[in-house]
């Protein structure tokens, strides 16, 4: 567990107790991996004050918050949470902890479901809950959970909200939408439609967009199948921003998805962004191949973006920006 550990926070704020304490939170209610935790500072503290102080601290931001109480990570998820502090703490030699042993003999009975929550903080400190599938494929769609693309394309649009404030927004492939969630709480929007096409996904995405308070008034949860999307009902939408991320993972898929940014395009003029993870380079250059078929032309959208969510960042992620090929005049 270590050397991964290492790797993994090397480049993150580790230094103080305030900062310590909102990674573990940050990090447990979004499900991380335990090695990304900062376990490292968690062993010196109990070495150096032979105390269970920080750990009592730790639980307090995690297993005994409200947000736990009122969206709780999945039984097994917080079984091994906890079964981690109990034995970091029994390796320092510290006194056991009653509230810590009580924490996890509520959760050694309990049975898990196929379903839990995950919280994401904004920078403002609320959170973005959403209902989630503890697998990551079910019932035939990889739609019932977030995926990496989807917490980058949320943390750059944090950085360009003017990209989003009082705007019309369509997002393509929403899932279980932590990224259209995130701008309709943090960026403005006039108004925000979410769009896929999976029975199941649209149910889950419905419930999550109430979970979160958005009202029918600024946000419409549509059906929005890729090969049979009309040019009428691109334009009824009106959008003045198009979105999405991770929707380029499966060769069968791309022509659909670059037949409707093709429809989107000619509709109207607004700004396209497609916000990708490359696990198959081969998938994603046949994507850019049909965009230049279809007389498509992609930039690569550059410069870091503010981490604002914990997620794996050695995944290469890209972001591109689609317009229409200009056709000189002879």
């Amino acid at each position: 567990m270590e050397r991964s550990e290492q790797n993994q926070t090397s480049g993150s704020k580790r230094d103080n107790k305030v900062d310590v304490l909102r990674d573990f939170r940050e990090s447990f209610f979004a499900m991380s991996q335990l090695v990304s935790f900062p376990w490292t500072f968690l062993e010196k503290d109990l070495e150096s004050n032979k105390s269970s102080d920080l750990i009592s601290d730790i639980l307090k931001q995690t297993c005994l918050h409200s947000l736990c109480q009122k969206f709780p990570p999945s039984v097994r998820y917080k079984k091994l949470f906890l079964s981690e502090l109990i034995r970091r703490q029994e390796v320092a030699g510290c006194d056991p902890l009653d509230e810590l042993y009580d924490a996890l003999a509520e959760v050694v009975g309990a049975e898990d479901s196929t379903e839990c929550y995950k919280s994401y903080i904004l920078p403002s400190g609320e959170a973005v809950s959403l209902l989630e599938n503890v697998a990551l494929i079910s019932d035939g769609t990889t739609g019932l959970v977030t995926w990496d693309a989807a917490l980058y394309l949320a943390e750059w649009a944090l950085d360009h909200r003017q990209t989003f404030t009082g705007r019309t927004v369509l997002e393509l492939g929403s899932g279980v939408g932590l990224t259209g969630i995130a701008i309709c709480r943090s960026c403005g929007p006039n108004r925000y439609v979410f769009s896929d096409c999976h029975p199941r996904v649209l149910q889950k995405l419905r419930d999550n967009v109430r979970l979160n308070g958005l009202t029918e008034r600024t946000v419409g949860v549509e059906e929005l199948d890729w090969t049979s999307a009309s040019e009428e009902q691109i334009a009824q939408i009106g959008a003045d921003t198009v979105i999405a991320a991770d929707v380029v993972y499966d060769p069968d898929v791309v022509e659909g998805l670059v037949e409707l940014l093709s429809k989107i395009l000619r509709c109207s003029s607004p700004e396209v962004f497609i916000c990708s993870t490359i696990r198959n380079q081969e998938t994603y250059g046949g994507f850019k191949q049909q965009l230049e078929k279809a007389g498509i032309v992609h930039h690569v959208v550059t410069g870091a973006v503010s981490e604002v969510f914990p997620y794996n960042r050695v995944s290469a992620v890209e972001m591109i920006r689609l317009f229409r090929r200009r056709h000189r005049r002879q």
